[in-house]
């Protein structure tokens, strides 16, 4: 049953189901939105949790949850292909679950505003009739079913958006999506979850977790260990197909005083008409800022880039190729351009007990890639289910084992298909 606000857990700072001494202590490794939102459910379920993070959220060296464009988008994103068939069908149920909490909590108008969450028009735009793609009409049919609220399809759009019908836009459809204030809702996040009870521990680990799982235990009586540190995972998971991507966003003043105000994210999808790297994501950031991007990277590691950067200046005129009343838009002189790096894995999301040691209690939760804020709740939920499987001694199974358990079927890959024929 689908994580649900106030029946499984409350944005308030009573838990709700209060820990006792006894009560099993769990240690989260990783202060982003998946450290975060996963310690907020462990927290509500009556566990006593201690966050470990080497940073948190801050206005100087921001963290990648807060560099994010936070828009919440039904898997796979526009900024990349899930290659991975087990990964895609959880992450279609992980997403669904995120959904429908961000969408109760940016239902409460306080809550929403103190959060940064809001529901707005997400539009995205086609070369073709949606039809005439096989992958984009699959999705669209599927989101149609989903449970998402507003959806309306209509080449209308185009024109009600004021995109230029050159760039190559011919047919769009538009549902009402979570866009987050990043910024705003990591403070909120990481404020709420310490009100709840957890402690937190300023620290930087630098050593496989499976080599150093007893000290840790021990050092923080932790009964389960989690792992939640995205491009970390690398290390801490002995994970070598985990990778970066590395992003790029524009910020511009969005209110009204020199083009007309885009109160609706846009995008047109990655492998369209132009670079599958090199797309158009148009998202409001909250009432005065908009997000204009983006690039996916892969590899790259610096965080070099600058408004002068050949790509970023690509990016920039690809967007007003776009929407051409961005030429006259103004970056935001305080923050001008965001970049981050995407924690991408070779067979994307993890959430998984640990399965090279018979015994361990570690839980992982890494390589969301740029779908952090759009998983949150639905990893979340899944980890707890785990913590609780480790802490009654269960074998752990692999990803696709569970999954093969949720539906009762086998569920084989693209590999083993052709190998079997």
């Amino acid at each position: 049953m689908p994580l649900r606000l106030w029946r499984d857990l409350t944005p308030l700072e009573q838990p709700l189901r209060q820990p006792t001494a006894e009560s099993p202590h769990i240690l989260v490794i990783g202060g982003g939105v998946t450290g975060l939102v996963t310690s907020w459910v462990l927290l509500d379920q009556g566990y006593r949790v201690t966050v470990l993070s080497s940073a948190w959220v801050n206005s100087e060296k921001r963290l990648t949850s807060q560099i994010a464009g936070a828009l919440w988008e039904f898997p796979p994103a526009v900024c990349g292909s899930h290659t991975d068939a087990i990964s895609l069908a959880h992450s279609k149920r992980w997403c669904m679950t995120a959904y429908h909490v961000w969408d109760a909590i940016a239902s409460i108008p306080v809550i929403g505003q103190e959060s940064g969450v809001r529901m707005m028009p997400s539009d995205f735009f086609f070369p073709c009739p949606v039809e005439e793609d096989d992958a984009q009409y699959s999705k669209m049919m599927e989101i149609m079913a989903s449970g998402v609220r507003g959806f309306y399809r209509g080449a209308d759009l185009i024109d009600e958006r004021r995109v230029d019908p050159s760039y190559g836009a011919v047919d769009a459809y538009e549902l009402l999506a979570p866009i987050i204030d990043t910024d705003k809702s990591m403070e909120w996040l990481t404020d709420l979850v310490h009100r709840k009870g957890a402690e937190y521990v300023t620290e930087t680990i630098t050593e496989d977790l499976l080599d150093i799982e007893d000290d840790l235990r021990a050092r923080f009586a932790a009964d389960v260990v989690i792992n939640c540190t995205g491009l970390q995972g690398e290390l801490l998971a002995g994970d070598k197909t985990v990778y970066p991507i590395r992003g790029g966003l524009i910020r511009v003043i969005n209110d009204g005083s020199d083009f007309p105000k885009v109160d609706a994210a846009l995008t047109i999808t990655a492998d369209a008409v132009h670079d599958a790297n090199e797309i158009v994501f148009l998202v409001p950031r909250n009432d005065n800022i908009l997000l204009i991007g983006g690039i996916a990277e892969p590899q790259k590691r610096d965080l070099d880039l600058t408004l002068d950067s050949p790509i970023i200046r690509r990016m920039r005129e690809r967007c007003e190729s776009f929407l051409p009343s961005l030429k006259s838009a103004r970056v935001d002189p305080d923050y001008p351009l965001a970049q981050g790096l995407r924690p991408f894995r070779g067979n994307n999301v993890r959430v998984e007990r640990e399965l090279r040691r018979a015994g361990s209690r570690i839980v992982h939760s890494y390589g969301q890639g740029g779908a952090g804020w759009s998983l949150s709740f639905g990893c979340a939920q899944d980890v707890a289910s785990l913590v609780e499987e480790t802490l009654r001694g269960v074998a752990p199974r692999s990803m696709k084992e569970m999954e093969e358990e949720r539906r009762g079927t086998s569920v084989w890959s693209p590999v083993e298909i052709r190998a079997a024929l």
